[in-house]
């Protein structure tokens, strides 16, 4: 079988590395190579990178530094160029806030992935080990994709394998053929809602999606965007709901949809401080800026 391309963007993401390299070092499965797309990259980053390399040695990877901050969307296509390119017949996108702790992880992933299009597992929040995802489904009603048993804890009803209709790109087996057919990341998302582009181009293509309920990992969710009241997600998540409404609906559907996120918008900018009300007014005007038929 053809190895595995790991992905992964890192942006002043320097605290979280060692349980990174330590999660991937646990595994059974050793075909793989790790692509670190380096959206900060420092002095300081290097330095980590090399001194938890040492502490636990992974089968391979390769540092990729950025020109700058290119976002999550630019940072994943260059990993997946770069897994195609070396002839992965997988790819793993996964983010490098996470702790694993089942040493067979990989393993078990790419064995169902020899049958299945793209494979998620069961996700937990690292503090309070409550579920942040446990398979998800795409809500057309609201135009985003819906976590199951999102801050609830883990249960039977959240044990059962079986297809899902969304995952979230933090850890998110696909094979490699469906990029040449559904496309890479649109990058004009930057970050946010481009996994939740992605997996519904491959939904409307026929691919689906498998969860797998007896791998599950921890995350350390927002490690590097401030979490969602910070100014950075009042500008990119907003900004690009309305993107994705107008790239992915038509007609009476995306003006409904654009009419319930303006209206839902009220209550987020009551609840935001003065920097993240100022990023939703932005969001809101620049939203209906971007192109969704250029390329």
């Amino acid at each position: 079988m053809p190895p595995l391309g790991l992905v992964t963007v890192l942006y002043k993401s320097d605290e979280v590395l060692e349980d990174f390299f330590k999660s991937l070092h646990i595994q059974s499965y050793q075909d793989y190579h790790v692509y670190i797309i380096d959206n900060s990259p420092s002095a300081t980053t290097d330095f980590v990178i090399s001194e938890v390399s040492k502490k636990y040695p992974l089968s391979g990877f390769t540092h990729i530094k950025s020109e700058g901050n290119i976002g999550v969307a630019a940072g994943n296509n260059r990993g997946i160029q770069a897994a195609q390119q070396a002839g992965c017949g997988h790819v793993l996108l996964l983010n490098n806030d996470i702790l694993i702790e089942q040493p067979f992880m990989l393993e078990r992933m790419m064995e169902i992935g020899r049958s299945e299009d793209l494979v998620t597992v069961k996700i937990f929040y690292h503090d309070s080990r409550l579920i942040w995802m446990a398979g998800g489904y795409m809500d057309d009603r609201r135009a985003l994709g819906v976590h199951y048993g999102m801050k609830k804890p883990d249960g039977p009803e959240y044990n059962k394998p079986g297809y899902v209709t969304y995952a979230p790109t933090c850890f998110l087996l696909v094979k490699a053929s469906l990029f040449t057919s559904v496309g890479l990341m649109d990058e004009k998302y930057f970050a946010y809602y481009d996994d939740t582009d992605f997996v519904l181009r491959c939904i409307r293509k026929g691919y689906r999606i498998w969860y797998e309920p007896t791998l599950f990992l921890y995350h350390k969710v927002s490690s590097s965007s401030g979490g969602d009241f910070s100014p950075f997600y009042a500008y990119y998540g907003n900004r690009n709901k309305i993107y994705f409404i107008r790239k992915n609906y038509k007609g009476l559907k995306k003006m409904s949809l654009l009419a319930y996120t303006f209206l839902t918008r009220i209550g987020f900018y009551m609840r935001y401080d003065a920097a993240a009300k100022k990023k939703l007014l932005q969001a809101m005007r620049d939203g209906f800026r971007i192109d969704p038929t250029a390329d």
